[in-house]
């Protein structure tokens, strides 16, 4: 049982944070339910872990390094479910619910088609405005990987959507 102060601090934190985890989690896994529930198990963690993390200096690039890990165990997951589904039954195109737009709906679809760290990388930089060495303490990688991976995943994002929709859209600044 921790301290009422630090119980406060976490709370504190929770109450800061929660809210930009989730997001980042649904542009991660593309799933709005799935993101609620990774940024409350991240923060799960952290509160396990929160009488060493409250005297961190970056707890939350800590929790934005879980919530990254957390949605990438749980793609891997979704897809090898998928592959074991499509041995039996052929898979029904997904439908969308609710009023989105469809620049936005292209975005998320390009996002999915990225690998994991460039998608985390161009996530966190453009959708978040984290710098350089931020998003390499959230994902554990060196600052020269994120630039690598960024312009790779940016690079792929303009093939997929084509150069002027990437420029138009800015990533994630119209669906914040």
């Amino acid at each position: 049982m921790l301290p009422d102060n630090a119980s406060a601090e976490f709370h504190d934190f929770f109450e800061r944070h929660y809210a930009e985890l989730a997001r980042f989690a649904h542009l991660l896994t593309g799933e709005k339910d799935a993101a609620d529930d990774l940024a409350a198990d991240a923060l799960l963690a952290l509160w396990q872990r929160w009488d060493r993390l409250r005297e961190a200096q970056h707890p939350v690039a800590y929790a934005r390094g879980v919530v990254a890990n957390l949605a990438r165990e749980r793609i891997r997951s979704a897809v090898r479910e998928r592959r074991r589904i499509t041995l039996f039954w052929s898979r029904s195109p997904e439908e969308t619910a609710g009023p989105d737009v469809a620049g936005v709906l292209d975005v998320r679809a390009a996002l999915a088609r990225l690998p994991f760290r460039k998608r985390a990388c161009v996530v966190l930089r453009h959708a978040f405005d984290l710098s350089e060495k931020d998003t390499a303490a959230a994902l554990g990688i060196s600052v020269g990987t994120v630039k690598s991976q960024t312009s790779k995943g940016m690079a792929e994002l303009e093939r997929i959507l084509g150069v002027r929709a990437v420029g138009e859209l800015a990533i994630g600044r119209g669906a914040r």
